[in-house]
């Protein structure tokens, strides 16, 4: 299939970009704006959206930029994740989104998909957003009203939904640093390699401090405090405060049980880790 008709914007500033955003919310809303594409196009192939606009900020000089400073790794809203996932400084400062990035998709899409674009799209499916969470990340978003930080906690709000307004952009993304001593693990089972994960834990252990977000078991990524629990009880504690949910790909009782395994298994990697 063929993409409904829509209005093509190619801006060249971020300022513009707001203008042209606040334009269309003032004609009626539902501008799209597009990065790297991966999941909003083949939405708009398949006519499972239908915006009247498209935004293209590919042209938008200074988003396309990895900075790794004292207190994380930013990443611009035009980093690809093929980028990131090579970037040798960033993986030093904070290794959590590498071993996070390894399992997104396929190189083909790697290359061409955005990580912030990952974060807004807010699929709980997704890997990034699971780990902005569980570093207590933020994303900054700006529009004609001016910018702001978005905290990771604030930032999903429903399945596929977030807290971004129709007319704010997307600038960047911040990924905490690794705190000295800390140990991470990522691990994820999908039916095939660069499958959609039936379920995915990273899990960050610092000092006595352990903590697990999920993947594909609840609508929003979840992160969960494990602090104290016993080894043995850890899935089972983990579940306590997840909604497993059920579809096509594999039942509530089977997420529930690899939330069980996941957990124990990544916990203990972290552990080694740290």
């Amino acid at each position: 299939m063929k993409p409904a008709p829509f209005r093509y914007h190619r801006p060249a500033t971020p300022a513009e970009a707001w203008e042209l955003l606040a334009a269309e919310e003032r004609q009626g809303g539902g501008a799209k704006v597009l990065a790297g594409g991966q999941s909003l196009v083949p939405l708009l192939s398949m006519r499972l959206a239908s915006p009247p606009a498209l935004v293209d900020i590919n042209a938008v000089a200074g988003l396309d930029a990895i900075e790794v400073r004292d207190d994380g790794v930013y990443v611009g809203a035009l980093v690809r994740h093929a980028a990131l996932l090579a970037s040798v400084d960033a993986r030093h400062v904070q290794p959590l989104v590498a071993e996070a990035l390894a399992h997104v998709a396929h190189p083909t899409i790697r290359n061409r998909g955005t990580s912030v674009g990952s974060l807004v799209h807010a699929d709980s499916a997704a890997e990034l957003p699971a780990v902005l969470a569980l570093l207590g990340g933020s994303l900054d978003v700006g529009s004609v009203r001016g910018t702001r930080t978005v905290p990771a906690e604030e930032l999903f709000v429903g399945p596929l939904e977030s807290s971004l307004a129709p007319d704010e952009l997307a600038l960047g993304a911040l990924f905490p640093a690794l705190p000295v001593g800390a140990g991470i693990a990522f691990d994820e089972v999908a039916r095939r390699h660069g499958d959609y994960a039936m379920c995915g834990v990273a899990v960050l252990v610092h000092g006595d401090i352990v903590k697990a977000a999920y993947l594909s078991v609840s609508d929003v990524p979840t992160v969960v405090d494990l602090t104290g629990v016993p080894d043995e009880d850890l899935g089972d504690v983990a579940l306590q405060q997840l909604d497993p949910v059920g579809d096509i790909h594999a039942t509530a009782e089977y997420r529930a049980q690899l939330v069980r395994v996941l957990t124990t298994r990544v916990v203990r990697q972290a552990r080694e880790a740290a």
